[in-house]
């Protein structure tokens, strides 16, 4: 069993207090923009996708249209690589969304998009599922929405001029993303901040409630002998498990109930993630979780403008035979922007950390690699393509030159 590595050195309130001093002012963390209709109509104002994403850190899920990459491996190198993901000649392990077995490569091994909102200029919807993402630094990619709920989702705008404004996704022709003001009119809510306490350690900042719930006016249900409670999270001081089937839930008040028969209260709860500044998204499950303990946010979180224009990925790759390859770096065969996400466990709770935050990867056998974050922080991680052996290897670039190094001869990544 994998253990967490000196990332718990330093307590969490410490480390994040500090961290949080130079974020943005107290409502820029909110996503904002411009939709603009079918019909002609524009609205503008705070955004929220669902009952879901309403901050810059948040995540927009898709999957990618093709995976050109490909194009730069042999033709033996990609008959190794699909023989990988056979288990027993009829069990696929990937997490890939598509793999397809026709001469084009492009439309082989095709990943999972995923981005915090405020790497995105703008959406435009070229159909029910497709979408086109605009990146900052004016890249277009394409993606597929199919099975992920970020697309179709109904997107409600506090629209400065009329006030709550849920549109379809199917009548939006187009969303602009926007510099947040400093100060809001109307808002969702207040954030979600805290300090969530589980088996691996303590983690403080933003806080995702069975990975839904993100702002103080979303609500907490429960029952207690035989009455239904619906509680706005920003009446709760705590809440604590209670074995899998109840939890204790001590309110600002002073008030504690022992509430049950619903999922965000019992095992059926998805999980608690909390955003932690310098990592990522930490995603605790149920069974790994102990107590939380809100606190008043000291913002709302990163601003827009504080997400840089996408950067490629850069580094030095070192080899098991010694050779060091440097330049562009395509990690998995996909992953090249560091806004990009590399995923990993330790002890079930997953880690999701954008590689602008990571320094250095190391391998460790076939089954996990140590993660080394900006700030000196290891993490050793499992469970996922990302860091075992189930990782489509490395592709660097250096001029027009292109060398592929699968992930069974890599000794060491260094990201600059």
């Amino acid at each position: 069993m994998t253990r967490l590595i000196n990332y718990l050195k330093v307590p969490f309130s410490t480390l994040l207090t500090l961290l949080f001093l130079s974020s943005s002012a107290q409502d820029e963390g909110f996503i904002y923009g411009k939709v603009e209709t079918e019909d002609g109509d524009v609205y503008e104002g705070p955004l929220r996708w669902g009952k879901e994403e309403v901050y810059w850190t948040d995540m927009f899920n898709a999957s990618k249209k093709e995976n050109k990459n490909l194009d730069y491996l042999s033709s033996r190198e990609l008959d190794d690589l699909e023989d990988r993901y056979y288990d027993n000649n009829d069990n696929l392990i990937s997490r890939f969304v598509n793999i397809s077995w026709d001469d084009d490569n492009n439309g082989r091994f095709v990943h999972e998009f995923s981005t915090e909102f405020g790497n995105i200029h703008s959406l435009r919807m070229r159909s029910s599922s497709r979408v086109e993402v605009k990146l900052k630094n004016g890249e277009y990619i394409d993606i597929d929405g199919s099975g992920y709920n970020d697309i179709g989702a109904r997107i409600t705008v506090l629209d400065k001029e009329l006030g709550n404004v849920r549109l379809s996704w199917s009548n939006i022709e187009r969303i602009e993303f926007l510099p947040t003001p400093s100060r809001l009119e109307e808002k969702f809510g207040e954030p979600l901040y805290g300090t969530v306490i589980c088996d691996l350690g303590e983690f403080t900042g933003f806080v995702q409630w069975d990975h839904d719930e993100r702002v103080g006016t979303d609500v907490l249900d429960g029952e207690e002998d035989g009455d239904d409670y619906e509680i706005a999270f920003d009446k709760i001081k705590s809440i604590e498990k209670d074995g899998y089937s109840s939890s204790i839930v001590t309110l600002r008040s002073g008030r504690e109930l022992d509430l049950r028969g619903t999922n965000d209260v019992d095992d059926d709860n998805k999980g608690i993630i909390v955003t932690v500044k310098g990592l990522g998204r930490v995603d605790i499950d149920w069974d790994e979780f102990d107590m939380v303990t809100f606190k008043e946010a000291p913002n709302s979180g990163p601003s827009y403008n504080s997400f840089s224009s996408p950067e490629k990925i850069s580094g030095t790759l070192e080899v098991d035979n010694g050779d060091q390859y440097t330049g562009e770096i395509i990690y998995d065969l996909d992953e090249e922007y560091t806004f990009e996400l590399l995923n990993g466990e330790n002890d079930d709770v997953k880690f999701i950390i954008p590689f602008r935050n990571i320094k250095e990867i190391s391998p460790r056998g076939s089954s996990a690699s140590t993660v080394t974050l900006r700030d000196g922080s290891k993490l050793e991680l499992e469970d996922s393509q990302d860091v075992d052996d189930r990782n489509s290897g490395i592709l660097v670039k250096t001029g027009s030159d292109r060398v592929y190094v699968p992930w069974d001869r890599v000794e060491r990544i260094k990201l600059d």
